[in-house]
């Protein structure tokens, strides 16, 4: 049995836009950390490569092309991963925040599991973009295996939102 995949966008409700704007900040909060951290230590290992170099014995191992040529290849490594991080996550948010809209896609409901230590329940899903949801013990007894439900989640980030 196929499902056609059904999916269509509706405006972010207030709560949800709060959210994705929570996200973000936080997310470019911690991005700039990370890389003032990872910049620093750029101009640091050159350094103290060097200095390991001196402890060694060669002979004139604090050179300024040397020096500069490792950390301008380290900088460059860290900006290329800056890059692909920044574009695979806050600029989906950014888009996100900028479209205003969410998508609703109708999914069915693959198998159903109790977590018997914590007594949550989840569903598994027929979604390429959620593949479980948390869910209420109430719904967990009310949707059988194969039941439709629709999941809520943002346009370009995939950040979910929630079920109905």
């Amino acid at each position: 049995m196929s499902l056609e995949l059904v999916r269509y966008h509706e405006p972010l409700q207030e709560e949800e836009r709060a959210f994705l704007i929570r996200k973000e900040t936080r997310d470019r909060r911690q991005f700039f950390k990370v890389l003032q951290i990872v910049l620093v230590i750029c101009f640091i290992l050159p350094f103290a490569m060097a200095w390991g170099e001196a402890i060694v014995g060669k002979p004139n191992p604090f050179s300024f092309k040397l020096y500069f040529i490792g950390v301008g290849t380290l900088v460059g490594l860290t900006t290329g991963a800056a890059l692909v991080s920044y574009r695979s996550n806050l600029y989906l948010l950014y888009r996100d925040l900028r479209a205003n809209t969410k998508t609703i896609e109708r999914t069915t409901i693959s198998r159903k599991y109790l977590m018997r230590p914590t007594q949550k329940c989840f569903f598994y899903l027929n979604s390429k973009i959620r593949l479980s949801i948390e869910v209420s013990e109430e719904d967990f007894d009310n949707f059988e295996v194969g039941d439709e439900v629709n999941i809520e989640y943002a346009t370009f980030s995939k950040s979910y939102f929630g079920y109905f």
